[in-house]
């Protein structure tokens, strides 16, 4: 879900930036390996770098013509916006075309996909002038489960025929600061498929916490201030992730603390993410703190965005936050993750 400037709103990544991709996938045996790892919470690893096609010092605009071949008929969701100089996390959504109805496309969850980038050059004349830019990659794509244990799913995501069960994600290398043109290539049955991305404005978001930074300081809303959990968390039934105040455990012991709101996501991950922290909090019950803090002032979107939410500087939600025993941030996420991921970032904010 997309942040705006003044208050959040329905994240427009899945309106805007996106660009279409004919029938994904190896078939219904890689389909079906794919759903069993899901249902287990597995992460299928990321196809090797020689499967896709490479760069051979092309620029992006010649790769992609020698290249690509199949006309794209499905979808590309990116799911995050704050990119950084050196290593990140790029996460997104394979999809269908929306339906007739409005309604998003089903997801595609056992795609071949790697990102490629080339740099724009600086300057108010550069527009359009990465494609003339060496090409970057393959970045080959993993595919992240988003399945939690049954006790843990909530209806929020079992309900929702549109939440999302798996997120692919690959790890991009930024050299410097800049705007960087993303393209993705998608395996098909004729060829590759070209899939054009909204542009990655490196370095843009330099407000949000960081790995090593210094969390800010916030007072989160708790089970003991009201009568109904429904207050604290748009998850059904209510996640039970409030149960200490940021502020009174802040520099002291471990926290998990998550910005996320499942009734108002448009992203289709927000109630699956609710769920994978609410599987962690019990798996590592007594070794960490976790915290959902909700997006909206009240739960309504018409009511502007919580305090909290502008404390941290997010443009988009879902994002994690894991913050040591000296108040420092270990770990952040941005987007959807799954168990795998989760059990890591936790394991890495207790060790320290």
């Amino acid at each position: 879900m997309r942040v705006p400037r003044k208050a959040l709103g329905i994240f427009c990544l899945l309106s805007c930036g996106v660009a279409l991709l004919a029938g994904c996938g190896g078939g219904s045996d890689s389909g079906s390996q794919v759903n069993k790892e899901a249902e287990a919470g597995k992460t299928r690893p990321a196809p090797p770098v020689g499967n896709f096609p490479a760069t051979e010092g092309r620029t992006l605009k010649t790769f992609l013509e020698d290249e690509a071949d199949v006309l794209p008929t499905g979808k590309v969701v990116p799911s995050a916006e704050a990119f950084y100089p050196g290593a990140n996390r790029y996460p997104f959504l394979v999809t269908q075309k929306d339906t007739e109805s409005g309604r998003p496309g089903k997801e595609i969850s056992d795609a071949e996909v790697a990102i490629y980038f080339a740099k724009r050059p600086s300057g108010s004349k550069a527009k359009g002038q990465a494609f003339k830019q060496l090409a970057v990659g393959p970045f080959p794509a993993r595919i992240e489960s988003l399945a939690t244990e049954k006790p843990f799913q909530g209806k929020t995501t079992t309900e929702n025929p549109d939440v999302a069960n798996v997120v692919y994600s690959a790890d991009l290398r930024f050299p410097g600061p800049g705007e960087y043109r993303p393209v993705a290539l998608i395996k098909e049955r004729g060829g590759w498929a070209k899939l054009g991305l909204r542009s990655i404005k490196v370095g843009e978001f330099a407000k949000i916490p960081r790995p090593g930074d210094k969390a800010p300081s916030i007072q989160t809303p708790t089970a003991q201030d009201v009568e109904d959990l429904a207050e604290l968390s748009t998850r059904v039934p209510p996640d039970t992730q409030n149960m200490v105040n940021y502020a009174d455990v802040l520099g002291k012991e471990p926290i998990l603390l998550l910005f996320t709101t499942p009734q108002f996501c448009q992203s289709r991950v927000c109630g699956p993410v609710v769920d994978v922290a609410q599987q962690a909090q019990q798996q590592f019950k007594g070794k960490a703190n976790f915290i959902h803090m909700e997006i909206y002032n009240d739960n309504d979107p018409a009511n502007g965005v919580r305090p909290q939410v502008r404390k941290f500087h997010l443009p988009t939600e879902p994002w994690l936050f894991a913050i040591n025993r000296e108040g420092v941030v270990s770990a952040t996420i941005e987007g959807g993750f799954g168990t795998e991921l989760m059990d890591k970032t936790v394991e890495k904010v207790i060790a320290e």
